[in-house]
């Protein structure tokens, strides 16, 4: 019988920095070849279980230990942190915390040098290994001039190259576009069938990771292993959204079908779904029932306009061409596109960190071109993608309270302030604590707090779900749809096609720095010839209802939403 590669035998850990233990009695195997997907809300212990693995428990991250821990059959413990990584090749959710080099192919040869490899021979395990994760053309880029898609692939790239036993994998997929998501989980699975190496991949967007079969998927909940079975009969029950997992959309609309998931169904994948006559004529008997749910459109003044605008970081390379759009005042819009299309620069065109090279962008109707960056602040808040990009101040109480600084509130009123948002974000318990304890996903939601705070009126969120769990997944999302309801307009950059089509009833498509297409979220994740050119992924709705003969994806997909929306509002 094989042995495994990994083992815990009644693991526990317990930070130094912390009062009680992370991981509470951790009993899990995981064997050569296997595929397995670890699940969790945030702070459920889950990328605790990957510092165990990588190393960085105990080297970087110092505590106490229970129980027993063996990595290809050795104690971590008695290890070091070099020896362990010739084991366990890690693509951390951080991606800027994991480049050495100073360009995208030294990056990549970083393993290999320290193993003394050939220069030819390392040339050509570069350009190989760039090459099929779509990075070969940006070889001489600092890794830090990339998009967050692009540095994914980096790091991707820079673990491909090793030749381990176990590919970690933490949130692999937080910084990419949809299309290059689906990409990443087909090279991790291609990777895995190469190499036999075993995958472990900690995620919460599980539809996206399920595009590949795993074997296995492993529940986390308070430090706790809750459910380890495979996939299939993992997605027969009711444990996601129990504990702050969003289930595959294909799956909650047979549920609201009245269909029950079974292992029968096959539910792993919406295209292996198994579904008989009568199960696919109550998919169609939903969608008659529900015909009356899609509003009519609201009428509202205009509040944004972008005209002709046209900026590129170099002469040589345009970045946006000729784009044209408007905003609406107490508009909900996302904003999306393939990783470098130009949404994050048109953000930072709107906000005043760059000038446009011809254009303007007006507000009510007003030239924004002479006012400064500070000045637009005041109406047009901004929550950058890296979070490590925005904080400035060692404690969150003062990194949310400092914009209030130097307005007109007094202590209580900032005080009040503060708690409220902080409450909002998921965050008050955390209030007193110094911001470097944090993930990179309450780190996300820390710079939300410090541009929420402010109100202001217009609110432009680069990627603001990435790395958070359905939980506060829902809760900052529901927050941002309160502000809309009291007027404020949202804007949103997203990489994420539940939240647009969950809370944005219009999506901006944007392709190679020009506006493909403005139109409906639910139009532009039905339309297959718009989803192949902007690299999204068509909707599991779309295939669902194609799959039962509904001859109106667009339709379906825009009943489930106001499904739900009438469900939440209940």
């Amino acid at each position: 019988m094989a042995q495994p590669i990994i083992s815990f035998k009644d693991y526990g850990f317990q930070y130094t920095a912390q009062a009680s233990p992370t991981l509470h009695h951790i009993n899990l195997d995981i064997y050569p070849g296997e595929k397995v997907l670890i699940a969790g809300a945030s702070g459920s212990g889950k990328s605790t279980i990957g510092s165990c693995l990588n190393g960085l428990i105990p080297y970087a991250y110092p505590g106490e230990s229970t129980g027993k821990l063996t990595i290809g059959g050795k104690d971590p413990k008695e290890s070091s942190i070099f020896e362990l990584s010739q084991i366990v090749g890690t693509v951390l959710q951080d991606t800027d915390g994991q480049f050495i080099g100073l360009t995208v192919g030294e990056d990549i040869a970083f393993a290999l040098e320290n193993d003394c490899v050939p220069q030819d021979q390392m040339k050509e395990t570069v350009h190989e290994v760039a090459k099929l994760v779509d990075i070969d053309h940006h070889l001489e880029y600092a890794p830090h001039d990339l998009s967050g898609g692009q540095k994914q692939r980096v790091s991707l790239a820079g673990v491909m190259v090793e030749q381990v036993k176990v590919l970690l994998f933490d949130e692999p997929l937080a910084n990419l576009d949809p299309a290059a998501g689906r990409v990443t989980i087909e090279l991790i699975d291609e990777v895995q069938k190469r190499t036999g190496a075993a995958v472990i991949i900690i995620e919460h967007r599980l539809e996206d990771v399920l595009w590949r079969s795993v074997d296995r998927i492993v529940l986390m909940d308070e430090g706790r292993i809750v459910a380890d079975m495979p996939t299939k009969d993992f997605l027969s029950g009711d444990m996601l959204l129990e504990h702050g997992i969003r289930e595959p959309l294909y799956l909650t609309a047979l549920r609201y079908a009245g269909i029950s998931i079974t292992k029968e169904l096959e539910p792993q994948h919406v295209e292996s779904l198994t579904l008989s006559g009568e199960q696919k004529e109550k998919v169609r008997s939903w969608y008659r029932d529900n015909a009356g749910l899609t509003g009519a459109k609201k009428e509202r003044r205009e509040l944004l306009r972008v005209e002709n605008l046209s900026f590129g970081y170099t002469p040589e390379v345009q970045n946006l061409k000729d784009v044209s759009f408007s905003i609406e005042e107490g508009e909900m819009v996302s904003i999306v596109g393939k990783n470098g299309a130009g949404k994050s620069t048109l953000a930072k065109l709107i906000c005043g960190f760059e000038k446009p090279t011809s254009g303007r962008i007006c507000l009510e109707g007003r030239d924004l071109s002479g006012d400064t960056i500070k000045e637009r602040a005041k109406t047009i808040g901004y929550v950058m993608q890296n979070p490590n990009q925005m904080i400035s101040k060692p404690m969150i109480w003062d990194e949310v309270e400092m914009a209030l600084l130097s307005g007109d509130m007094n202590e209580q009123e900032r005080k009040e302030r503060v708690e409220e948002t902080l409450k909002i974000c998921g965050l008050y318990p955390f209030r007193k604590w110094p911001v470097s304890a944090l993930s990179y996903g309450q780190k996300k939601r820390v710079t939300i707090a410090g541009i929420l705070v402010q109100r202001p009126q217009i609110i432009i969120l680069d990627e603001p779900t990435a790395g958070q769990d359905y939980h506060h997944y829902t809760e900052i999302m529901e927050f941002l749809k309160e502000l809309n309801t009291q007027g404020f307009t949202i804007v949103m950059i997203t990489h994420d096609m539940h939240l647009m089509l969950e809370y944005t009833p219009r999506a901006i498509v944007f392709c190679e720095g020009m506006l493909l297409a403005d139109t409906t979220a639910a139009r532009v994740l039905n339309d297959p010839s718009l989803v192949q050119r902007a690299n999204l992924k068509e909707t599991s709705l779309y295939t669902l209802s194609v799959m039962c003969g509904i001859e109106e994806p667009q339709e379906f997909t825009e009943r489930f939403i106001a499904y739900e929306e009438a469900r939440r509002r209940r």
